[in-house]
């Protein structure tokens, strides 16, 4: 079991525990737990409305592929703490990680 931390409106954290043995993205574990994510492309790095900063552990994460860079490439607030929640796949590594939900905004 993992903890992730969501950053809220007010900018407090809500902790968030995924199990390590499951195969979801960041987009369906966010969804599974009630947060606002859009995600009109079911996953496939099209539409960006899983946009997510990672505020802390974001050097724990594998580098973006080509999809994903080109649609954050398309993001007019998109930084290099932007990442695609479809696109984060969850492991042991995500342990601790903190982020906020953008995706909405579009």
């Amino acid at each position: 079991m993992i903890t992730l931390y969501v950053r809220n409106e007010t900018g407090g954290r809500e902790p968030v525990e995924v199990p390590t043995d499951i195969s979801l993205s960041l987009m369906e574990v966010l969804k599974g737990y009630d947060y606002p994510i859009m995600a009109t492309c079911g996953g496939m790095a099209l539409c960006a409305t899983c946009h997510i900063r990672v505020v802390q552990g974001g050097e724990q994460l594998p580098p973006p592929g080509d999809a994903e860079l080109d649609m954050l490439d398309t993001l007019p607030d998109a930084g290099p703490d932007s990442r695609l929640a479809c696109q984060v796949r969850v492991h042991e590594n995500l342990d601790g990680m903190e982020l906020c939900i953008l995706g909405n905004e579009y």
